[in-house]
């Protein structure tokens, strides 16, 4: 054998024991170059949660710079859409024609499924008022309520204190799409002349409201969504309405639509929007956020615990890592995890 062909033979045994010396995952253009991961500051307490857990992951995970950025939805929607931002931490897809368009326009991509199966919305009456509490001494008061076709049989139930002929229907402040969209059902399911359409002052308002009743074991009806923390709190029946159909939901956002026509919510799917500039410089980072998964119940549970405890969302994320490794640990590699670990016991 040859000295040639001795070196060439001992540089091809190394390479497997070059390969497994990497770590399990390669640096990216962006945060290897210093460059700052700038993360949109959601402000509701699923988004803002989630942006902080992959907020922390990024910066002690995989060496990132981080800064999240506060403003407006269509502000820093916009600047994501112009890569002045990179990351949005919770996408409702459907609901943004800014984001819509840059998905389009190749300017954003949306990772990942953060909420398997997707929100909820609709409208919803306590568990109490169909099925009873026997442990508050609750009888159910409409045991046969399901559909929101039952509704008119009911108004008695659900009276309005102001308009005793009518029944309450507890809607979304005005200004919110959803108080838009109630309105319209309203009409088309012919509920006008039975209901009151109320309309709350602000969120914390209709929080209120619903949780008066509740504690005090009174029915009510009302519009809700999930993720959110009265969900965890409390337990609700989702009433039953017409089929979801795409061209009727269009309707019932479009302001001045002839041909309104009632339809189910649009369950919304929660993805990580990024940056296309990002989303082609960190490939490995993609791969994390493509994993990144809650279930609803242990959301809904943390907005309620972030609410009730006046917990921000930097230390539920980090509450979350230490509680939780072997939820976040399936999205990264070991080499990252071990890192995370690190920074977290320290």
């Amino acid at each position: 054998m040859n000295r040639m062909t001795t070196l060439v033979r001992a540089a091809w045994l190394a390479v497997p024991l070059a390969v497994a010396s990497l770590p399990a995952h390669a640096a990216g253009s962006w945060c290897s170059q210093g460059k700052t991961v700038r993360m949109a500051g959601v402000t509701w307490e699923s988004g803002s949660f989630t942006t902080e857990v992959l907020r922390y992951v990024l910066k002690n995970g995989y060496g990132c710079a981080t800064d999240t950025v506060p403003g407006s939805t269509a502000a820093t929607e916009t600047a994501l859409s112009r890569n002045d931002l990179q990351v949005w931490g919770e996408q409702w897809t459907g609901r943004s024609e800014i984001i819509a368009g840059a998905v389009k326009a190749g300017t954003v991509k949306l990772v990942g499924d953060t909420l398997p199966g997707g929100t909820k919305e609709g409208w919803y009456v306590p568990d109490y008022v169909v099925h009873g509490d026997p442990k508050r001494g609750i009888k159910a008061s409409a045991p046969a309520l399901a559909s929101v076709e039952d509704l008119p049989k009911y108004k008695a139930l659900f009276v309005d204190d102001e308009e005793p002929d009518h029944g309450r229907f507890l809607n979304c402040p005005s200004g919110w799409d959803c108080e838009r969209v109630n309105t319209r059902l309203l009409k088309l399911l012919k509920l006008n002349d039975d209901y009151t359409n109320f309309r709350p002052g602000t969120g914390a308002a209709l929080d209120a409201a619903i949780s008066s009743a509740y504690q005090r074991g009174k029915p009510i009806l009302t519009y809700y969504w999930e993720p959110a923390a009265l969900m965890a709190k409390y337990k609700f029946v989702q009433l039953k309405m017409p089929p979801f159909n795409e061209a009727c939901w269009k309707t019932l956002r479009e302001e001045n639509s002839p041909n309104q026509c009632a339809s189910s919510y649009l369950v919304s799917h929660l993805k990580i929007g990024v940056s296309t500039p990002f989303y082609q410089a960190e490939p490995d980072v993609m791969n994390f956020f493509s994993k990144v998964s809650f279930p609803l119940e242990f959301l809904n549970s943390t907005i309620l615990d972030m609410t009730e405890h006046k917990v921000d969302a930097q230390t539920e994320a980090v509450k979350f890592l230490k509680g939780h490794p072997d939820m976040w640990k399936p999205w990264v590699p070991a080499d990252v995890a071990a890192k995370v670990e690190k920074s977290l016991a320290s």
